[in-house]
């Protein structure tokens, strides 16, 4: 008769801290100072503050270095955040960030260019004024014919500039079944939008 472990003998094996190493490739150079990781490459440079009120950060020789003293689901959790963030900053300066969208009208032919840090959007559902979208800091955008093409190394400065033309062109109070114009996103850093 084999005898069960208890509970307290599987609470007692736990690891009581967690640990994330991040490789940082050839050809980058980044450094930690508090809670600000800054990542340079060849596409160019991103520095981020992180918050990291119970979060370990540290670079050791080609690693960045993560670690929370407790095992919990919240701590593990905003650990794999804090990873990922890093993650991005990396793939940015080595590959940059490129999303995909496309003007969309049935009704209304639509127009969109650059002008200034917005994107101008023209005759949009037959309006007479043109909706802007804001352009954020370091993200290039560019239009042809009914492709947009936003490009940066800053997944969230690109993410969220896509989403602000995507909502920029957002129909309110129409049948949305009828009335499908619009910009939308199709393509998110070489993989199609579903």
């Amino acid at each position: 008769m084999t005898k069960h472990a208890s509970p307290k003998a599987e609470n007692a094996q736990k690891p009581k801290s967690i640990d994330l190493e991040i490789e940082i490739p050839a050809g980058l150079e980044v450094s930690v100072n508090g809670d600000t990781v800054k990542v340079k490459g060849p596409k160019g440079e991103i520095s981020k503050k992180l918050k990291l009120d119970f979060i370990g950060l540290e670079k050791k020789d080609n690693k960045v270095l993560l670690t929370s003293k407790e095992n919990r689901k919240f701590n593990k959790a905003v650990l794999g955040a804090a990873k990922a963030k890093i993650d991005n900053m990396i793939n940015g300066v080595t590959n940059g960030v490129t999303y995909k969208m496309k003007i969309v009208y049935s009704h209304f032919p639509m127009s969109a260019k650059v002008g200034g840090d917005k994107l101008v959007i023209d005759n949009f559902l037959g309006e007479k004024y043109p909706r802007k979208a804001p352009l954020l800091t370091n993200v290039t955008v560019e239009v042809k014919g009914q492709d947009v093409t936003v490009k940066g190394i800053d997944k969230e400065f690109v993410s969220q500039t896509a989403a602000s033309i995507e909502q920029t062109t957002r129909i309110k109070g129409r049948d949305l079944r009828v009335f499908q114009d619009g910009i939308y996103i199709t393509e998110k850093n070489g993989k199609p939008v579903k």
